[in-house]
């Protein structure tokens, strides 16, 4: 494949990935790349107590705290509400906690990671935060955690 076609491929599987419409985070399967999701978490009443420890946030509080936050370790629990596989090398994992506006797009937590959770799983994600996080072709996470382990 050539370079542009590489780099259509690219863009259309990070579109899948944008965590700002739950149209795109939710209903799209048409990247055919290894996407899980859960059609009914966006009605879903979601309520998951927040991990322990000094550096543990809530979903909503990465957002509110991003720019103390931006490249540090944090630690977020949630619910697995997305997971896709194999894109630019690593496996993008949605969280849920039940904080957060979805209207403003701050109870969704996009994580990125090794590990391969499955949907509907309770997990702890550590990882360093990213804030205005962009990677091309106008995909841009206000909030992103990278290189995490994400563990039962």
């Amino acid at each position: 494949m050539n370079r542009m076609g590489k780099w259509v491929g690219l863009c259309i599987s990070i579109g899948t990935l944008a965590a700002g419409s739950d149209a795109l985070a939710f209903g799209n399967a048409a990247s055919g790349r290894g996407e899980r999701t859960n059609p009914s978490a966006t009605s879903e009443q979601i309520k998951v107590e927040k991990a322990k420890g000094a550096n543990a946030y809530s979903v909503s509080e990465t957002y509110e705290k991003a720019g103390k936050l931006d490249k540090k370790p944090v630690i977020v629990r949630g619910k697995v509400v997305k997971v896709s596989t194999g894109i630019m090398g690593k496996n993008w994992v949605h969280l849920r906690d039940g904080s957060g506006d979805s209207g403003k797009g701050t109870n969704n937590l996009v994580v990125t990671t090794q590990d391969v959770p499955k949907v509907g799983d309770v997990v702890t994600a550590k990882g360093i935060l990213y804030k205005d996080k962009d990677f091309g072709a106008g995909y841009k996470y206000k909030v992103i955690v990278e290189e995490a382990t994400v563990k039962q």
